[in-house]
Parts: C-alpha cells; structure tokens; sequence
C-alpha cells in the first residue's frame, strides 16, 4: 500500500493549471485529491474529510489568510500555503491565522511531494473534530463513522466500542474492559452485551467491505 492510500488532500487556488499540477503529482503517490477553484464554493465540501489542506494565498474575493482564519476552527490538519510572497511579514501573518508551512511559486513536483508527505508523517495535533484509522473516517463531535462513501450507520453503543479500540489500534481489551469503557463502572458488567455488539459492528462493516475488529480468543478484542 501506499504511503499516500487512503489520504484525502484538498487543495484551492484559482489557476486551473496549478491545480492540475497538484492533482497529477499528488495522485500518482496515492493521494485522493479534490481541487478547487472558488474558495467561496468550500461551504460545499465537508473539510473534516481531509488530512491536509493546501491553499493560494493570492485568490479573488477571498484570500489563503482570510480563508484559513475562517476555516481553521473547524479542520485539525495541517494547512499549507501556496504563495509567492516570502517576506517575513507574510509568512508571520499565515502563521499566526493558523497555517502550518509555506510552498513557494513556483514550485517542484518533488518539493511539494516531500513537503506534503513530511507534514503528514509528522501530525500529532489532538484531534478534535476527526480523524482517520485504516481507512475509516471518525467524525468526533457527531460520532459517526464512515469508510469510503458509506457511512456505516453506528448506534451509540457501537460508536463508542469502535472509538476505544480504533484509538488504541493494536491493544487487547476485555469483554468487561470495553463494557467498563462504554458503559460505566457503575453498570453490572455483562459481557454478552460487548459480544452482541460487536457482532453488530462487523455486520455493518462487511457492508462497506472492511473487518477492523479482531477476537483474541480466551482475552477478547482489538482493532486490527
């Protein structure tokens, strides 16, 4: 696989060529790339969807810096600037409204390859709004999952059994473990409830073509 699989990356600038070019080197290194021309056509796009974001500093209407501000409340990834300005006072003023880095105009296809991947490589801000594991897209403040185009259709229960294991990817939990988690010490633990569920989860997930959820048998489960 990949190093860019599974990797959504948006990108705005209003020349169609620039785009063009990002679109081409970013997808032949696995990247799903969405371009854009009309910042103010972004209300359309779930920006959520994205582990990064690369925006023109210079557009019509409404500018990287102004864009940036607007959105960065509501996006965890890294934000890059396309630019042809390098003055010190610039590259302050994108920082300070919330951008990660800057790429000069005009640019290299390996440049913005590297710069890409290594922004990627090395994200560990806390998420807050979502974030992606193997593939499947956890929205956090609306507690949805959704793998592909599908969204998986999770109730709560199943929701918050998916989150603990999916953020501790790897890790073997208990039957009781999970239900402590989910529900509560306060609650009876009934481990047949975690199984039941689970057997939910997997229902739902073979719809959408993937089994994240492994039984350790005699402990209990983990995300693959």
């Amino acid at each position: 696989m990949r190093e860019g699989s599974k990797m959504r990356i948006l990108a705005v600038d209003d020349d169609e060529q620039i785009l063009k070019l990002i679109r081409n080197a970013l997808e032949k290194e696995g990247y799903q790339v969405t371009v854009q021309g009309d910042p103010r056509k972004l209300k359309n796009l779930k920006l959520t969807d994205y582990q990064l974001i690369l925006l023109d500093v210079m557009m019509p209407g409404l500018d990287g810096f102004a864009l940036c501000e607007e959105i960065r409340d509501s996006v965890d990834c890294p934000i890059l600037f396309l630019t042809a300005k390098t003055n010190e006072a610039d590259i302050m003023k994108g920082l300070g409204v919330g951008g990660d880095d800057y790429i000069t105009k005009p640019f290299g296809i390996g440049e913005l390859r590297a710069r890409v991947a290594a922004h990627l490589r090395r994200e560990t801000r806390e998420k807050k709004h979502a974030v992606t594991v193997d593939g499947a897209m956890f929205y956090l403040m609306e507690k949805k999952v959704r793998y592909g185009e599908m969204e998986l259709g999770f109730t709560k229960s199943e929701y918050a059994i998916c989150e603990y294991l999916a953020m501790n990817r790897g890790q073997v939990f208990s039957k009781d473990r999970i239900y402590e988690h989910v529900f509560g010490y306060d609650k009876e633990s009934d481990p047949s409830v975690i199984t039941e569920h689970v057997k939910n989860i997997r229902a739902k997930c073979q719809k959408a073509g993937f089994q994240p959820i492994e039984t350790v048998w005699g402990i209990g489960y983990r995300w693959r």
